[in-house]
């Protein structure tokens, strides 16, 4: 079993790159939005939403790390400057590699700009209901860059399979197969 986890800050194009590294392995992706966009209609961003999200993903992937397909794709937005998120991280992580699973970290960074540019894409529209709203998503993922640090510093993962990317100037099909060469998969 592989686990990747794609993560970056808001429109770096995880899903995206997880659709494309999907579509040449036999890597199933799990965004981060299937679960918080079933929940917000119920529960808003509150914390009902999110507890309810995080105990529904901790099933699927308990449930995902037990059988016998290849692997997991899941895309998350880490904020390093939060502990929760660390143990959120290290939480899934172990689901995964005490059914001796192989884990993969992607962390993906792209300039402010471009990220703008990527918030109102077709695909990212359509796969994320909530994201429709242009003004109130851009100015979450600005006002984001105030209070979270959503890269991580030079040296701060210590994960053995691990890559950073900027993928700035790359497509999503580019990252994916530089996905793919750097862990054999």
């Amino acid at each position: 079993m592989k686990f990747v986890l794609v993560f970056g800050p808001q429109a770096v194009e995880k899903m995206t790159v997880g659709q494309e590294l999907s579509s040449i392995t036999d890597l199933k992706l799990f965004h981060n939005h299937m679960t918080i966009d079933m929940l917000v209609p119920f529960f808003d961003f509150g914390p009902d939403m999110w507890k309810l999200s995080t105990l529904f993903r901790e099933e699927i992937f308990k449930h995902y790390a037990k059988g016998d397909k290849y692997g997991m794709i899941f895309t998350y937005v880490w904020a390093f400057n939060e502990r929760e998120d660390r143990e959120c991280v290290e939480n899934i992580c172990n689901i995964f590699s005490s059914q001796g699973g192989d884990i993969y970290f992607v962390e993906l960074e792209a300039n402010v700009e471009e990220r703008l540019k990527r918030n109102k894409t077709p695909n990212r529209l359509e796969q994320k209901p909530r994201k429709r709203n242009i003004k109130q998503s851009e100015e979450n993922l600005l006002n984001s860059m105030d209070t979270y640090r959503l890269n991580s510093e030079q040296g701060e993962i210590k994960q053995e399979n691990y890559v950073r990317i900027n993928n700035t100037n790359l497509s999503a099909d580019e990252v994916a197969r530089m996905i793919k060469k750097e862990f054999m998969l």
